[in-house]
């Protein structure tokens, strides 16, 4: 195990952003964290960078009976990315891509509904963009919202989670200026294996933490509708 639970696994993650881009407090920074899992880690980088916490939220399209497995992901505004080589080599259906999608917007929209509630999403443009996970397997998720995300024209976007797989890491470097790994293991294994604690973020801890990131970033004034 690398970390005993995501909260440690976010101070370290903090530590090393800092340690890599030491400039990111001066660039108006903002965290978005992917949740559930992201948002306790997200929460402890926030706080180290003196940044205000938000979400962002992305949803997995899974493989037939292999929910697990992403062949795919569909973020706000309807961005998709989908893993060609994954959906070949499983022989995935257009019509279940077409079915999948749509299950997952819909929980899409309702996570935004009981996460953020009426509040607009917080102002992308010209600021320094961390956005984080709790670890990062395929990348297919980290991509479709990066993808999104770039469309925004941040000043710099990072992708950051305590452990990444090797191809994850390298996929992902493809939308993201920086990305930001504690451990990039030779044998993954999957993002749980990596932790003591890897018990499923409830929606409540997440409606909490979003709302005490808000709080210790009252400084910005994006999370209320923009500068």
């Amino acid at each position: 195990m690398l970390f005993p639970d995501r909260a440690v696994a976010g101070q370290r993650l903090a530590s090393e952003l800092v340690r890599r881009l030491p400039q990111i407090r001066h660039e108006d920074p903002l965290v978005l964290a992917i949740p559930r899992g992201g948002v306790p880690v997200g929460y402890e980088v926030a706080r180290a960078i003196d940044a205000p916490l938000d979400l962002f939220i992305a949803r997995k399209l899974g493989a037939p009976g292999h929910e697990e497995l992403g062949i795919g992901a569909v973020a706000p505004g309807g961005t998709r990315f989908l893993d060609a080589d994954a959906i070949r080599m499983l022989g995935v259906s257009d019509e279940y891509i077409e079915e999948v999608t749509r299950k997952e917007l819909a929980e899409l929209e309702r996570r935004l509904r009981r996460f953020r509630g009426d509040r607009p999403p917080a102002r992308i443009e010209g600021r320094s963009v961390v956005l984080v996970d709790d670890g990062l397997a395929t990348g297919v998720t980290a991509l479709a919202s990066l993808t999104a995300l770039r469309l925004q024209r941040p000043r710099r976007l990072v992708f950051a989670a305590p452990v990444c797989s090797v191809e994850g890491a390298q996929a992902v470097a493809r939308q993201a200026n920086d990305v930001v790994c504690v451990a990039t293991p030779d044998r993954f294994f999957g993002v749980g294996a990596w932790y003591d604690d890897f018990t499923q973020t409830t929606d409540e801890e997440v409606v909490e933490l979003l709302h005490r990131g808000q709080e210790s970033g009252v400084r910005d004034q994006g999370v209320s509708g923009g500068r």
